[in-house]
């Protein structure tokens, strides 16, 4: 079939109520093949544990794609809010379903339509097992049943959704009426990613379009560009806001929030209210913007109208007060008294996009997509724009200013999940040992519960998800049978309690929260993990009581003290707690913090269920704050003025008036004023003070967070040249002048955590091995013991070369015994599912195997033959006398590197010019054994600081320059015509003409081994022949054969790998900080000969023909058209290698570690 005809299929199937007619239609054209299987559950053969949210479960038939059995599925749901907040309930319906349920045999996947009571609201998904295998019995290999996890695609259907992201995916199946699609093509058609590029360029494009028309309308009213000058209101900011707004509305009408009849119930509302407010239907108007926006915005949304049941007559609808800065105008601009007159077009019109669609508004576009307010998870994802979607545009959009602009990267999801639950699990396993301890004055642990170990907390963490319906059902039951048992440990069900109550109470700061990614995958596992706990703590009549014991010196026995709280455990009250008791951040950019309140913001607003009052979003301007996390400020500590503030924080946290919010919210920024003594840094001590002073919040123990987690900024140290002084003042010795900004984040984020707290970084990894990385090695590995250290050396996890790595460390000094757990990624196929990978290619190793000189992440053998070879000889550095020199740097290559026609003109103009023109290699001449010259030569004028010349004398350059015209005029000329490019160059010497100063001119007319600063393998060559070098090739003056010889090894190449810094494309960096540290045997002259000898046979071999560069000095003679002799010199390498290994005394079984054999 054409694409027409598949994409009308989608749409009539997606965008109507559930038919089941129409839905077995759009399947047999989907998979061309299915075998009629028709059976259902319902009644008693739906599992107690999903009895209250499942009606019926109804196959329609299989498939098989190749290996893999593939049922089609319709879930009948009994609850219409089931479709939206029971999303894990639904995944483990399945996978039961697919594993086995009642004796059947296990399926890989389904397809499987979720239908609400009513049928207007829908879920096509796939849903996939992870099976995970174990040996039972007699050596044969089952299925891992406790946690064997469901994944599960979605895209949301339905009466009141758009088909245009689906259309778009599954037209190309559908079309093909010959084609069976595989497993795999099937997972290709619910790719997120795709549709969060596509969102980006659209978003971006309606983000420049929105800035360029305001551009236009602020230009051309007087009055409204005063009001913006006058409150410091940008249009880049402006807009920002203005699409942040729609987007969020685009997100809340999917409640059924708004056009909420009057005396009606919240959630009844239309789900198009945007579409229909642009179409008159609640009121007319003749600017869009002017009329219907800003009020909607600056009266609807911020005012309270509770006294009316919210009620806003000019829409003749109710309108939530949401409250929370998103609907204060920016920077308070008089939205009343100027008229900003953005064109009706701008948010819908009918141009013809090239993609066919009709509209390119703001509306338009957002129209067709799909909203979800819930954030994608691991095992849960749906093809549709969520928070953490826009979260990572809004992140990509916070360097765009205009066309030009680039924008930022992101730390993918699955990362940021993996850094979450890895940090909760620390933090838990610490305060819970802590806890335990006999000198714990914690009243929860007093009752004997023995302590839940790391691998009991990261069942809970990691797998509670999967097993929590079954948990609820063993304590409604009171007991456990045959069908229902415990699937979480014991330990942690006798402790629920105590980790409950360490979650209501944990403190998270992220120091760079970009569009806050972190705090949100934070929030989520703690809210998760809470409400699996709240099987155990809610009231149930026929639950074994738990023991008792003292609560924060109450004496309620548990379960009493449990059921006082069950009625609240709700995910909403989980998440405004955490909010206002556990979630910190910073971030310099304005934009950034915005972003991060509006996904805080979002996330409420997901689990709001009262349909009586919506209530308000709390103000988050000290929770989430603008400023320098790496700057402070000196404290003048007032504590009746901290007393004061932090009265004043919890009063506007709650506010909703905005006259009151504004009066708070001076009040708190003077107290702010006079506790820093007018000094406008931001200090975490003082804007997050009830974490750092136990006199205003008795509960901190020393100050501190337990938990510190961030992507920090990667600027390199070129780009901080402006904060470089004020970066030594506050960080001392730790300060280097070469080093990146992320490495200030170690430093301040141990700074703000509490002893024992944990920090867990995503950053660059070059600070591994980098010589500017040593401050920030000694750092991590003595006054903070690592406990993950992830190394994703040149993997694509941004969408930018950067290197990265994962850190999580503990704040206590490591002791001779501490190990960390160590993982190098080395392949893309690795990324796929990040945490199994983690468990199946990591490996511990002793923490004082992070040396200061470079952290290597090996296992013991690796490390072992590395401490054996560094016995075996001395560094390299050493063994040179540390004479190691960089090549020339000259500025401008195109004045000063010639070729050879252009070497024998000058001369022939001159025959003088002949004393300064030296052969020149590059980085890229440089192969190994010996350097191919490609005819290129250095025009060598030092500078007067290193060389008398005729000229060096002289002050004025005017007076230079004639005597540099009479002493060299052909050369004079030639540099001349670059002179405007050589004056502005940051490398010359005392007058334009001259090269940089360099005090080892002399060294490159020596016998010299040269190599290039980047290769796959060691190319080092040695020259004979003076040539000068480019930087940032290297020299070491010397002739000795038998180092060339080392160095050209394959010992030496590993040992380079396990020092250097790791490029793309598996290229390492020779730097002399790296290649010095590789180890040179001593050896006598008579252990030297048959070495030396072979290498003589190499140099022989590839030596190239006697004319080129020049022939006994005559450079006149060279020709670059002469070929390199082709000489195969393999037999007599390897003979070299073997006699290397045999220096240093390996072992068959070391030789296999260094050629990658084992």
């Amino acid at each position: 079939m054409d694409k027409q005809q598949a994409q009308d299929i989608v749409k009539e199937t997606f965008e109507s109520s559930f038919d089941k007619g129409m839905f077995t239609g759009f399947i047999k054209n989907l998979l061309n093949s299915i075998e009629d299987a028709p059976f259902s559950y319902k009644g008693n053969l739906i599992p107690d544990a999903y009895e209250q949210y499942i009606s019926t479960l109804e196959r329609i038939g299989k498939y098989s794609a190749g290996d893999h059995k593939i049922d089609i599925l319709v879930v009948k749901l009994k609850k219409k809010t089931s479709i939206e907040r029971a999303r894990t309930m639904q995944r483990n319906f399945i996978a039961w379903y697919l594993n086995g349920s009642r004796g059947g045999e296990m399926k890989d996947a389904a397809l499987a339509a979720f239908v609400s009571p009513n049928g207007e609201d829908w879920r096509f998904s796939l849903v996939k097992m992870d099976y995970r295998f174990e040996e039972g019995k007699n050596s044969k290999v089952k299925v891992k049943e406790e946690f064997t996890p469901a994944r599960r695609w979605s895209f949301l259907v339905g009466k009141n959704e758009n088909s245009h992201t689906a259309q778009s995916k599954l037209y190309p199946i559908i079309a093909d009426d010959e084609h069976k699609p595989t497993l795999a093509e099937l997972e290709e058609t619910f790719n997120i990613e795709k549709v969060t590029k596509e969102f980006f360029e659209k978003y971006r494009d309606l983000f420049l379009r929105t800035k360029e028309t305001l551009d236009e309308v602020v230009s051309g009213d007087k009055k409204i560009k005063a009001d913006f000058e006058a409150k410091g209101v940008n249009t880049v900011d402006f807009a920002k806001k203005l699409l942040g707004q729609i987007v969020f509305l685009y997100f809340l009408q999917k409640k059924g929030w708004f056009g909420v009849k009057r005396d009606t119930e919240w959630g009844t509302g239309t789900k198009h209210f945007l579409r229909e407010l642009f179409e008159g239907r609640h009121g007319t108007y003749t600017n869009f913007f002017n009329d219907i926006l800003e009020p909607l915005f600056y009266e609807a949304l911020r005012i309270d109208r509770s006294h009316d049941d919210g009620y806003y007559s000019r829409f003749n609808c109710k309108i939530p007060f949401l409250n929370g800065g998103l609907f204060d105008p920016i920077n308070n601009y008089d939205w009343v008294h100027t008229d900003i007159i953005l064109p009706n077009e701008l948010f819908s019109n009918s141009f013809k996009t090239k993609e066919g669609d009709k509209g390119n508004g703001i509306l338009d576009i957002f129209d067709r997509y799909n909203f979800t307010v819930k954030e994608d998870e691991p095992l849960e994802k749906e093809v549709a724009v969520d928070p953490e979607m826009l979260g990572k545009v809004f992140e990509n959009l916070l360097e765009v200013k205009d066309r030009k602009s680039k924008g930022t990267y992101y730390t993918p999801r699955e990362i940021v999940h993996y850094m979450c639950r890895q940090s909760l699990i620390s933090y838990l396993a610490t305060e819970l040992s802590d806890c335990h301890s006999p000198s714990s004055s914690c009243h929860s642990c007093k009752d004997g519960n023995p302590v839940p170990s790391r691998e009991d907390i990261e069942t809970l963490i990691k797998y509670g998800e999967q097993v929590g319906e079954n948990e609820a059902t063993v304590v409604a039951k009171g007991r456990e049978t045959d069908t229902y048992y415990h699937k979480l440990p014991e330990r942690i069900r006798q402790n629920a309690v105590l980790i409950d109550e360490k979650l209501a109470n944990i403190k998270v700061c992220d120091p760079a929260i970009g569009s806050g990614a972190f705090p949100v995958g934070m929030m989520s596992e703690i809210v998760k993990t809470r409400q699996i706990l709240s099987a155990y703590l809610s009231p149930s009549p026929s639950s074994p009581p738990i023991k008792g014991g003292e609560i924060d010196g109450s004496p309620l026995p548990r379960r009493e003290r449990a059921r006082e709280r069950g009625a609240e455990r709700t995910p909403y009250n989980f998440k405004r707690e955490c909010i206002e008791k556990s979630l910190y951040g910073v971030d310099i950019d304005p934009g950034a913090v915005e972003i991060a309140k509006l996904r805080l913001w979002l996330s409420l607003m997901v689990d709001e269920e009262d349909i009586k009052q919506i209530k308000p979003l709390p103000n988050l301007d000290y929770k989430i704050v603008c400023g320098n996390s790496l700057l402070g400020v000196n404290l003048m500590f007032h504590h009746q003025a901290l007393l004061k503030f932090e009265d004043l924080k919890g009063k506007f946290f709650e506010e909703t008036n905005p006259k009151k919010k504004t009066e708070f919210k001076n009040e708190i920024d003077n107290l702010i004023r006079e506790i820093t003594n007018d000094d406008k840094h931001f200090d975490f001590k003082i804007y997050f003070s009830e974490i750092f002073n136990p006199s205003v919040s008795p509960l901190i123990k020393g100050g501190g967070f337990d938990i510190v987690i961030a992507n920090p900024p990667y600027v390199r140290h070129e780009a901080i040249k402006d904060m470089k002084p004020e970066l030594k003042k506050q960080f001392g010795e730790f300060f280097c002048g070469t080093a990146d900004i992320y490495t200030y984040f170690y430093h301040r984020g141990l700074d703000v955590l509490k002893s024992d707290g944990h920090l867990c970084f995503i950053a660059p990894n070059k600070f591994m091995r980098a010589g500017y990385g040593k401050n920030t090695r000694a750092l991590l590995a003595t006054k903070a013991t690592p406990k993950i250290v992830i190394d994703f050396c040149d993997l694509p996890i941004f969408d930018a070369t950067t290197y990265p790595s994962v850190l999580l460390v503990e704040k206590r000094k490591p002791s001779e015994q501490d190990k960390t757990f160590a993982v190098t990624f080395t392949t893309e196929e690795q990324l796929a599912h990040i945490d199994e990978t983690i468990g199946i290619i990591g490996f511990e190793m002793p923490i004082l195997a992070l040396r200061p000189e470079g952290w290597n992440l090996e296992q013991p053998e690796v490390i072992a033959l590395m401490e054996k070879l560094r016995k075996a000889g001395m560094p390299l550095g050493e063994y040179v006398h540390g004479k190691f020199y960089y090549g020339i740097k000259t500025g401008l290559n195109e004045a000063f590197v010639i070729d050879l026609d252009t070497r024998k003109r000058l001369i022939k103009e001159d025959p003088k010019s002949n004393e300064l023109i030296k052969p020149w290699l590059r980085g890229r001449d440089i192969k190994k054994w010996t350097a191919e010259w490609a005819g290129l030569y250095l025009i060598n004028i030092q500078s007067s600081s290193n060389h008398h010349w005729p000229w060096s004398d002289e002050k004025a350059e005017s007076k230079a320059k004639k005597i540099f015209k009479e002493t060299y005029p052909s050369i004079h000329d030639h540099l001349t015509q670059w002179k405007d490019k050589l004056q502005q160059r940051d490398d010359q010497g005392k007058f334009w003409w001259e090269l940089r100063s360099c005090a080892y001119y002399q060294e490159f007319e020596q016998p010299k081994i040269t190599w290039g600063n980047l290769a796959t393998e060691p190319k080092f060559a040695i020259d004979e022949e003076a040539c000068y070098v480019s930087a940032p090739a290297v020299i070491i003056p010397t002739n000795d054969v038998y180092l060339l010889a080392v160095l050209n090894s394959p010992l030496c190449k590993w040992w380079i790998s396990m020092q250097a810094a790791v490029r793309s494309g598996g290229f390492l960096e020779y730097k002399p900080m790296y290649v010095g540290t590789v180890p040179v045997v001593k050896t006598t002259d008579k252990q030297k000969v048959s070495i030396v000898t072979l290498v003589n046979q190499i140099l022989t071999a590839k030596k190239q023909p006697p004319s080129s560069p020049f022939s006994k000095g005559e450079l006149s003679n060279a020709d670059t058209s002469l070929p390199v002799r082709c000489t195969q010199t393999g037999a007599l390498e390897k003979q070299i290698d073997e006699m290397v290994y045999a220096l240093y005394g390996l072992t068959p079984e070391e030789i296999a570690i260094i050629e990658g054999r084992k």
